[in-house]
């Protein structure tokens, strides 16, 4: 298979005061500290009914070539990074979102790291919210890796043994860990705030990289199968 693209979202949480009364409540059922009720207001970027997609990356791990699609306010010019290899679109989410449906649908196979866990039911929910068309089924049979190769499911057996971060991952094998580049997921929200659509969009691409490079080293060492 040579018709492959590795995926990975960056999404930004509402503040929990503008969350909708009914959802704020669910959210906090089980919080009964005042600490654990602040971990839960920290996790709206998890979730796709109170949080936006703010940034989508997809990178083809055979030419190296990919694109980044990111909220940006409207004007913002595209860009590209040093090597030319990777360009950056600015999108709103709806815009955004009907361009990788497009892009996606050329591809045989998306790689991910916890992609069936987030990405994938993150792209297809937000998508149904915004009213955008899907052009394909992100989350096809879970043991088939040829349409979908999640790199944690295949790291934890899918599911028979403890699951780690992307980061711990990372280190194990050596790899370039994204987080030690000065940036965590719960950032996103402040960044996009502010206007740093940039930072997230090169962040995005460390994400990219990173689960490119576990990949190539996993499917290189692994008995023959499908995904492969």
């Amino acid at each position: 298979m040579n018709n492959r693209i590795v995926l990975d979202i960056e999404t930004a949480g509402m503040p929990f005061e503008a969350i909708e009364p009914a959802i704020q409540e669910y959210l906090l059922r089980y919080a009964q500290t005042e600490d654990e009720v602040a971990a839960e207001k920290q996790k709206t970027g998890l979730y796709p009914y109170t949080a936006e997609i703010v940034c989508i990356g997809m990178l083809n791990p055979d030419t190296n070539r990919g694109q980044v699609l990111v909220s940006a306010p409207p004007g913002s010019p595209p860009w590209c990074n040093e090597e030319g290899t990777i360009e950056f679109f600015p999108h709103t989410e709806r815009s955004m979102l009907e361009r990788f449906w497009e892009i996606v649908s050329r591809y045989d196979q998306i790689i991910t790291f916890n992609g069936r866990g987030f990405d994938a039911p993150f792209l297809h929910i937000r998508s149904a919210i915004l009213g955008v068309k899907c052009t394909r089924n992100l989350m096809p049979p879970r043991f088939d890796a040829s349409q979908h190769i999640d790199m944690l499911e295949e790291l934890t057996f899918h599911g028979a043994s403890r699951k780690f971060s992307l980061d711990i991952v990372c280190i194990g094998f050596g790899i370039d860990s994204p987080k030690r580049h000065g940036v965590v997921g719960l950032e996103i929200a402040e960044m996009h705030r502010a206007g740093r659509y940039r930072e997230i969009a090169e962040y995005n691409v460390l994400d990219l990289l990173a689960t490119k490079e576990l990949w190539e080293r996993w499917v290189s060492t692994q008995p023959p199968k499908s995904g492969k």
